[in-house]
C-alpha cells in the first residue's frame, strides 16, 4: 500500500505549504491616479520578497509602497505621469510613451491591474517597438510579449539583483531562504525513493520505468512527472 506524495500534501491546508503572509511588507500595487508625484522617505527590506522596497510619501500626504529601482535613494523623487520627457529611473509611465530599448519593470497586463509582469529584484523588460495602441516587450526570458499601450511600468530595473552571486554555503541558510517564500525544501526526486514512496521509485537503478506523461484527470497518487504535455522531447 502506498502513501500521500508530496504533492498531495501541498493541497491541504497547513502552514508548511502556505506562504507566510505577515512577512509581507505589504501590497505592491500603482495608484489609480495617473499625475502625482511622491518623494521616496524609507527603503525596507521585504523577507518576502526578492527586491527592496521604496515607501513614498505623495503630493497629497498618502504613503505608498513600491519596488525599489536600482540606483534610487531616500529624497529621490518619482512621477506617475504620461508626459514625455519623464524617463528617469523610478517614473511610472505608460509603456507606448517610453522610447524604444529601455528597461522596465512591473508591467501591467492589463490596464490599471497595477503591475503584475518583471517584479524579481534584478529582472528587467526591454520595450521593443510601438504600434498604434499595441507595443511589444521582451520579458528576462526572451519571449515577446504585447501589450496594450497604456499599460503602465517603472522605468529601471529592481534592485535586489546580486542576491544570487553569493552561495548559500549551508544546506540551514537555504532552508531559510525557501521558508520565507513557503517553498518546499529540501525536494527529493521520486527515482531516489523507494517503489511504495513515489510512482517513478524502486528498480535495480534510478529510472523512471514508465512513461513519465501522464494525463490532467489521472488519480492524485499517480499524478507526477509531465502532467497533460503538449510536446516532449527536444526542439
Amino acid at each position: 500500500m502506498g502513501k500521500n506524495l508530496i504533492q498531495q500534501r501541498r493541497g491541504r491546508r497547513r502552514g508548511r505549504y502556505r506562504v507566510p503572509s505577515h512577512k509581507f511588507r505589504g501590497r505592491i500595487k500603482y495608484d489609480n491616479k495617473r499625475n502625482m508625484k511622491g518623494i521616496v522617505e524609507e527603503i525596507i527590506h521585504d523577507p518576502g520578497r526578492t527586491s527592496p522596497i521604496a515607501k513614498i510619501r505623495l503630493d497629497s500626504n498618502k504613503k505608498m509602497l513600491v519596488l525599489a529601482t536600482e540606483g534610487i535613494e531616500i529624497g529621490h523623487e518619482i512621477k506617475f505621469t504620461d508626459d514625455k520627457g519623464n524617463y528617469e529611473i523610478g517614473n511610472v509611465l505608460s509603456i507606448g510613451t517610453i522610447p524604444e530599448g529601455f528597461p522596465i519593470y512591473n508591467i501591467e497586463i492589463t490596464p490599471g491591474d497595477g503591475g503584475k509582469l518583471v517584479r524579481a529584484g534584478g529582472s528587467g523588460a526591454t520595450v521593443v517597438s510601438h504600434d498604434l495602441k499595441r507595443t511589444v516587450i521582451k520579458l528576462p526570458s526572451g519571449q515577446f510579449k504585447t501589450l496594450d499601450s497604456s499599460c503602465r511600468a517603472t522605468v529601471g530595473i529592481p534592485a535586489g539583483g546580486g542576491r544570487k552571486d553569493k552561495p548559500f554555503l549551508k544546506a540551514g541558510k537555504k532552508f531559510i531562504a525557501y521558508k520565507r517564500k513557503g517553498k518546499q525544501y529540501p525536494v527529493v526526486r521520486g527515482v531516489a525513493m523507494c517503489a511504495v514512496s513515489h510512482p517513478h521509485g524502486g528498480g535495480g537503478h534510478q529510472h523512471v520505468g514508465q512513461q513519465s506523461s501522464i494525463a490532467r484527470g489521472a488519480s492524485p497518487g499517480r499524478k507526477v512527472g509531465n502532467i497533460a504535455p503538449k510536446r516532449t522531447g527536444r526542439k
